[in-house]
C-alpha cells in the first residue's frame, strides 16, 4: 500500500503541475496570438491588458479588451472585462456551446456616413462565403446566456450630424440554440443626453422574421429628434416620452404590426428659440386597444391633449410656418429628395403614413377624444398695424367615434381673446365626411377688434359695436343647406386715419345704407351649392339696403336723437383718447366744463378717474412714429431740433409699409431672421425711448384733463387713479369716470331717455341682444 501511495501522489502532483503550467502558459500565449493575428483574421487591431484561459473548464476572460477602428488608433469597442464559459465535453459531440458570455462595462461607437457604417468591414469579413448548393458544415452552435452589464453605446452620424448615446445599458438574454429560431432578451438603459430611460423585453424569430416587443419608457428625452429636425426646420424642439407598449410584428412587412398599450408625449415645445414657442403642449396621451393595419383595426380607448398652444403668424410675403419649414415646405421636400442622407423624422413620418393609409377603410373606434385648455393664437403683421386674436381657453370633446355608429358628435367651446366666445356642435357621418350637421355661435366680439383690417382697407376705424354670428349647416353628399345670421349691435365709425398706404372706402356713407333704424346691422345669409363651390345668397342684404334708402330718411331725427343721447352718456362716463393724442378736442373740453360745473353745484360730490390704457397698441403707434421720424430726418438732412409740427404731420401720414421706409429698415437692420416691421423698428428705436414717450403721453393727458378743474379750484375733488394696461373693448385708450356722491342729473335724464328709446319699435327688437352683449362702456 505504501509502495502504491507514493507513485500515486507523484502522478497527481504531476497532473496538477501540468494543469497549472498549461494555464499559466496558455493565457499569455492566447493574448499574444490574439494581438499578433488580429488584423489577419478580423482586419482590426485588438489589444487587452491580460488574458486568462482554462482549457479544462472552458473558462476564458479578457481584461480591458479594446477593438480599434479599421486602420485607425480610435477605439471602436471596449470592455473592462469579457468572460465566456465553453462546454468542453460537448465539443466531442461536435456541439460548440457557450453556456454564458458576459461583457462588463462595454463601450461601443457606431459611426454612419451616408449609407456607410464603421462596422461594414466586419460584416463583410465574417459573412458566409459558401456558394449556393455546397454541403452544410457538420456540428452545432449554442449560446445560452448573454449578459451586458452597465454598457455605454454611442451613435454618430456625420452628414446631419448626430451625436447621441445611451448609458447604463443592461441586457440579459437566454441565448439561442442551434435547433431554435428565436432569441429572447430583456433590456434597460438611460438616455445619455437629457433625462429618462427605457426597459423591456423582446423576442425575435430569425426564420420568419417575426418579433415581439414590450417596452416601458419613463420621461425618455426625445432630444435626438432635434438634430434631424434641423434639416427640416429653422428652430428648436424638446419633448419626452412615456410608454407602456406591447408590439408584435414582422420585419419584412411594415403593415404587419400590432400595437396595444399606452403612449404619451410630454412637455412638447417647438419654435424659433426656447423663449418663443410656435407650438407646445403639456401632454398628448393615447390609449390603444388594438392598432393593426394589416387586420384593418384602429381601436383606441382615448386620445387627450392637455394645454396645447399653437401660434400662426402672417408676414408681408409668407408666414411663420414657411419661416420654419421653408417657403411652401421646401426644406421638407429637399430632405425627402436627398435619399442618400438618413433622416429619422422622415422615416417615422413615412412609417406613420403607411400605418394609417387604410384608416377610413378599416374598423376604427375612439371612445373618448378631448382637448383641454387649448390656446390658438393668430397674429397678422401684413397689415398697416398688428392684428391679434386668440382662441383661449379652447375645449374640444367627442364621445364614441366609431365607424359602426351612424353619427359622431363633437363639441367645441372657446373663449376669444381679447373679448368674445364661440361654440360649435358638429354631428358627422363617420363613413362620409361630406355628410354632417353643424351649429355655430360666435358672440360678444367687439367690432373694434378688427380695426387693423378696417383701417388698412377703408381708412376708417370702428370705436363701437358688438358682433354676433351664428348659423346652422346641413350637408348631405357635399350639398349645402345653410342659414347664417350676422348681427352687429350699435356699430360706429371713428374719424378717418389718413395714411398713404391705406385704401379709402366711404364707410360712413356705406353705414347709412347697411345700418338699420335701430342702429344695427342684421342680415341673414343663406348658403347653398356644394362644399367645393358654395353659393352665397345676398337677397336679404340687397332688400335691406333698398329699404334703408327709402325708409330711413323719414326717421333721421329719431336716429340723431339716439346718437346724441348715446354721446351724452358715453362722454359723461368716459373720455376717449385717439392714438398719440395728448390734448383735448373742443367737444371734450365742453364736457369737462360741464363736469366742473356739476362739482361746483354739488359740494359733496367728487370724481375718480381710472385711466384705461391700450398700452400695446399705443406703444406700437409710438414705435412706428419714432422709427419713421428717424427715416424722415435722415432723408431730409434734418436734426431733431429742426423737426416741426408740419414735419410731424408728414411722418404721421407716412405708411409703416412705405417702400422707402422698409428699404431704410432693411439697410440698417441686417438680420434675415426678422420679418416684421414691428421687430425691425424695435431694433432701430431703443425700448427705453418708447417707454419714456408712453409715460410722457399719459402725463400730458392727465395734465390736459385737469387744467379746467384747476382753474375752478376743484383739483382736490378729482382724483386720477394709477393707469391700468388693458385691451379696451372700443379699441382706444380712455378715461373711465366714476361719480361719488351726487350723480349728474343730465346723465340720469339721458339714461331714462335712452331706456325710453330702447323700448320704441326700431330698438326694442334688439333689446335682448343689447343686454346680452357687452356694451362699449
Amino acid at each position: 500500500m505504501h509502495k502504491i501511495k507514493k507513485p500515486l501522489l507523484i502522478f497527481i502532483g504531476t497532473i496538477v503541475i501540468i494543469v497549472v503550467v498549461v494555464i499559466l502558459l496558455i493565457s499569455p500565449i492566447t493574448k499574444y496570438l490574439v494581438e499578433k493575428y488580429d488584423e489577419k483574421y478580423t482586419g482590426r487591431q485588438i489589444k487587452m491588458d491580460w488574458a486568462y484561459v482554462n482549457p479544462f473548464t472552458g473558462y476564458i476572460y479578457f481584461s480591458n479588451l479594446k477593438i480599434y477602428e479599421l486602420k485607425s488608433d480610435s477605439v471602436f469597442f471596449s470592455t473592462s472585462g469579457v468572460s465566456a464559459n465553453f462546454a468542453m465535453l460537448k465539443i466531442l459531440s461536435k456541439t460548440y456551446e457557450i453556456s454564458e458570455i458576459t461583457l462588463n462595462r462595454p463601450r461601443g461607437i457606431i459611426i454612419q456616413n451616408k449609407k456607410d457604417l464603421n462596422f461594414n468591414d466586419l460584416i463583410k469579413k465574417f459573412s458566409s462565403k459558401k456558394k449556393p448548393g455546397t454541403a452544410k458544415e457538420t456540428g452545432h452552435f449554442n449560446i445560452l446566456t448573454i449578459k451586458i452589464k452597465d454598457g455605454e453605446f454611442y451613435y454618430r452620424e456625420k452628414v446631419t450630424p448626430i451625436n447621441y448615446f445611451i448609458t447604463k445599458v443592461n441586457i440579459e438574454s437566454t441565448g439561442k440554440r442551434w435547433d431554435s429560431d428565436t432569441l429572447a432578451a430583456k433590456f434597460s438603459f438611460l438616455s445619455g443626453i437629457g433625462s429618462g430611460g427605457m426597459k423591456g423585453n423582446f423576442t425575435i424569430n430569425f426564420k420568419n422574421e417575426d418579433f415581439r416587443l414590450g417596452v416601458i419608457a419613463q420621461k425618455f428625452d426625445l432630444n435626438i429628434l432635434e438634430q434631424y429636425l434641423k434639416d427640416l426646420t429653422y428652430g428648436y424642439f424638446s419633448a419626452n416620452l412615456d410608454a407602456d407598449l406591447n408590439v408584435k410584428g414582422n420585419f419584412k412587412n411594415a403593415e404587419n404590426v400590432t400595437f396595444s398599450g399606452l403612449l404619451a408625449i410630454n412637455d412638447f415645445s417647438s419654435g424659433e428659440n426656447p423663449k418663443d414657442d410656435y407650438a407646445s403642449f403639456d401632454k398628448l396621451a393615447l390609449a390603444i386597444y388594438e392598432l393593426s393595419p394589416k387586420n384593418h383595426k384602429y381601436l383606441f380607448d382615448s386620445l387627450s391633449l392637455s394645454n396645447p398652444y399653437f401660434r400662426y403668424e402672417r408676414y408681408d410675403y409668407f408666414d411663420n410656418l414657411q419661416k420654419m419649414f421653408g417657403k411652401y415646405g421646401t426644406n421638407i421636400l429637399a430632405t425627402k429628395s436627398y435619399t442618400a442622407k438618413f433622416n429619422l423624422i422622415i422615416i417615422i413620418g413615412n412609417y406613420i403614413k403607411a400605418l394609417s393609409k387604410n384608416f377610413f377603410r378599416s374598423d376604427y373606434k375612439l371612445n373618448r377624444l378631448a382637448i383641454y385648455n387649448g390656446d390658438l393664437e393668430f397674429n397678422d403683421y401684413s397689415l398697416s398695424e398688428k392684428f391679434a386674436v386668440q382662441l383661449k381657453p379652447l375645449f374640444v370633446s367627442a364621445d364614441s367615434i366609431d365607424k359602426d355608429h351612424k353619427r359622431v358628435y363633437l363639441f367645441l367651446k372657446s373663449g376669444i381673446k381679447p373679448y368674445g366666445n364661440a361654440t360649435v356642435t358638429l354631428s358627422i357621418n363617420p363613413k362620409d365626411s361630406s355628410d354632417f350637421d353643424m351649429q355655430y355661435h360666435l358672440q360678444k366680439l367687439p367690432a373694434a377688434m378688427f380695426n387693423p383690417y378696417t383701417i388698412t382697407y377703408t381708412s376708417f376705424p370702428l370705436d363701437r359695436g358688438t358682433i354676433e354670428l351664428n348659423g346652422i349647416w346641413n350637408v348631405r353628399n357635399g350639398k349645402i343647406q345653410s342659414d347664417n345670421h350676422l348681427l352687429i349691435i350699435d356699430p360706429r365709425v371713428a374719424k378717418r386715419l389718413r395714411n398713404k398706404d391705406t385704401k379709402w372706402i366711404p364707410v360712413p356713407l356705406i353705414m347709412a345704407f347697411v345700418r338699420e333704424r335701430g342702429n344695427v346691422i342684421d342680415y341673414k345669409i343663406p348658403i347653398t351649392g356644394n362644399l367645393k363651390n358654395p353659393k352665397f345668397h345676398l337677397r336679404d342684404v340687397i332688400f335691406d339696403v333698398l329699404k334703408n334708402i327709402f325708409v330711413k330718411p323719414p326717421t333721421t331725427p329719431y336716429g340723431i336723437e339716439v346718437k346724441n343721447i348715446e354721446t351724452e352718456i358715453e362722454k359723461s362716463l368716459t373720455l376717449k383718447w385717439e392714438m398719440r393724442q395728448s390734448s383735448l378736442l373742443p367737444s371734450q373740453e365742453k364736457f369737462i366744463e360741464k363736469m366742473a360745473d356739476f362739482l361746483v353745484k354739488n359740494p359733496d360730490a367728487y370724481i375718480i378717474v381710472y385711466p384705461q390704457q391700450y398700452a400695446i397698441k399705443e406703444k406700437e403707434y409710438l414705435l412706428f412714429f419714432e422709427a419713421k421720424k428717424k427715416v424722415f430726418l435722415a432723408m431730409n438732412n434734418k436734426t431733431a431740433r429742426s423737426f416741426s409740427e408740419e414735419d410731424s404731420a408728414k411722418v404721421d401720414k407716412m405708411s409703416a409699409k412705405d417702400s422707402l421706409f422698409i428699404h431704410y429698415l432693411n439697410k440698417r437692420i441686417k438680420d434675415s431672421t426678422i420679418f416684421t416691421v414691428q421687430e425691425k423698428c424695435a431694433r432701430l428705436v431703443d425700448a427705453a425711448i418708447i417707454k419714456a414717450k408712453f409715460n410722457r403721453l399719459n402725463r400730458e393727458r392727465a395734465n390736459a384733463f385737469m387744467v379746467y378743474f384747476k382753474k375752478k379750484g376743484l383739483e382736490k375733488r378729482v382724483k386720477i387713479s394709477t393707469g391700468e394696461n388693458v385691451i379696451p373693448y372700443n379699441g382706444f385708450s380712455f378715461y373711465k369716470i366714476v361719480y361719488k356722491g351726487e350723480f349728474p342729473e343730465s346723465i340720469i335724464k339721458a339714461y331714462q331717455k335712452m331706456n325710453d328709446l330702447n323700448n320704441e319699435a326700431p330698438r326694442k327688437k334688439y333689446l335682448k341682444e343689447r343686454k346680452k352683449n357687452r356694451s362699449t362702456l
